[in-house]
């Protein structure tokens, strides 16, 4: 896989445990990003009905458009974030962060965030819980 590509990577844990891992290896960026976006559209409605994780433990860069579908995709799903990195972890913060309304979607306010909702395996905003599987 080249440096500039996205491998997006759909797996069904187990039939019985209905959870499904959805994998990204690469840059969530540019036509990438819409290509995920196109690609939750179209298997939402089946992975809705899943425990759901994200896992960004090979996402190498997101710009603006990456982190959006990211977000949207957090906000529909509330898919537990696999972040095992700093870097992984500086994307799961934005990714659940509160969206602003300023135009600039990379600032995070560290403020609305509890870094006790957080370790290096597994992020979930809602629950607030962490899972190391």
């Amino acid at each position: 896989m080249g440096q500039h590509t996205l491998r997006i990577t759909i797996e069904q844990k187990d039939q019985s445990e209905q959870a499904a891992v959805i994998t990204l290896e690469g840059r969530v960026a540019g036509p990438f990003a819409a290509e995920l976006g196109r690609v939750w559209v179209e298997r939402a409605p089946h992975l809705a009905l899943m425990k759901l994780s994200i896992d960004l433990s090979n996402v190498l860069y997101a710009d603006a458009d990456g982190i959006q579908v990211l977000r949207g995709i957090y906000l529909q799903a509330q898919p537990d974030l696999v972040a095992p990195t700093p870097w992984t972890r500086h994307l799961a913060e934005q990714i659940a962060a509160e969206p602003h309304n300023d135009s600039d979607h990379n600032h995070f306010n560290h403020e609305h965030f509890n870094h006790n909702h957080f370790n290096h395996e597994h992020f979930n905003k809602e629950q607030g819980d962490a899972s190391n599987e």
